[in-house]
């Protein structure tokens, strides 16, 4: 860390999400926007310059090795995840990657053999289970509130419009299921427990060969079950709805909530509350205040991808199996 104790990031690569997210996330956390990789050293000036990241670094591999970066961000292409996550793993450099952490499930089984094998700290960048909202509906769930959970209704589709975005490439690992089916299921997980049981999904092939538009279902034990709707061909859509034997609760954004957001919650014989998802502050800072701590030494981590992200991978594949078969 530098001299005023700020935790100083790296980011490999100039992805959109980087700007839009994770920068506002970042600076809300009080880190340290210290560099940014890029292949191309004038376009990656310019975007350092654009989105007040104080140095430019040409190529990936030289931002690793850098000794003045504590930690990195790696919001490239799926299909580039495994290789540069696992050469900052091996580096000894913290990583938040962005999800799904692999486009495959051999490579995310590589990259979390390398984080054992390594020791060295991996994020999976759900960042939803780090928020107060999360916290909030897991603890009425939790107590009862709308009885035993049974289902949960999620969907997460938003409009691409251009051809040539990453997500429609196949040789790049997008696709709806990778790049936004992946919340539901993080979800269910949070709600149910990692494993489940069945997986079964249909999907609109489109663009260079990837799903589009995916639909299916997870089972998990005890007849509970996630049904997930994903794509990138309508309208912004993140609501999702949890079923028990005594209400529900309908959530406006689980996963990104902002200013506007809430939930509902209904139980049987009352009156429905209308509670505010709390989102006073951007969507990762909450995930980037955690890992600031952590490199500090002052929390223990939480949330790592050697404990949540095979069984994420496994379900991403078991999905993309079945609607590959159909």
């Amino acid at each position: 860390m530098n001299a005023g104790g700020g935790v100083r990031w790296g980011i490999i690569g100039t992805a959109n999400i980087a700007r839009g997210q994770f920068l506002p996330g970042l600076r809300s956390a009080g880190g340290v926007a210290a560099a940014v990789a890029g292949r191309d050293a004038d376009r990656t000036e310019q975007w350092a310059s654009d989105n007040g990241v104080e140095r430019a670094v040409t190529g990936y591999q030289a931002l690793i090795d850098d000794p003045n970066i504590d930690v990195l961000y790696i919001p490239l292409p799926n299909a580039l995840h495994a290789e540069w996550t696992i050469r900052a793993l091996e580096a000894g450099k913290p990583v938040l990657c962005e999800k799904p952490l692999c486009g495959t499930l051999r490579d995310a089984q590589r990259v979390l053999a390398a984080a054992r094998q390594t020791g060295t700290l991996l994020w999976e960048a759900f960042v939803f289970p780090f928020q107060p909202q999360m916290a909030a509906i897991e603890k009425l769930v939790a107590d009862g509130a709308i009885g035993q959970l049974k289902e949960i209704k999620s969907n997460f589709h938003f409009m691409v419009r251009s051809p040539s975005n990453i997500r429609m490439s196949r040789e790049l690992e997008g696709g709806a299921l990778n790049d936004v089916g992946c919340y539901p299921i993080r979800l269910a997980q949070v709600m149910f427990g990692p494993d489940h049981e069945s997986a079964w999904a249909r999907a609109v092939i489109g663009g260079d060969g990837v799903d589009v538009d995916t639909w299916g279902a997870l089972g998990y034990s005890s007849g509970r079950r996630l049904m997930l709707s994903a794509g990138m061909m309508r309208s912004y859509d993140t609501t999702s709805s949890l079923e028990g034997t005594n209400g529900q609760i309908w959530v406006t954004n689980p996963f990104h909530p902002g200013a506007g957001d809430s939930y509902r919650v209904a139980t049987a014989g009352a009156e429905p509350r209308i509670l505010s998802a709390g989102a006073d502050e951007p969507s990762f800072t909450a995930a980037i205040r955690h890992i600031n701590a952590v490199i500090r030494g002052e929390e223990e981590p939480r949330l790592l991808a050697v404990d949540t992200s095979l069984p994420m991978a496994k379900a991403l594949d078991d999905l993309a199996q079945s609607f590959s078969q159909a």
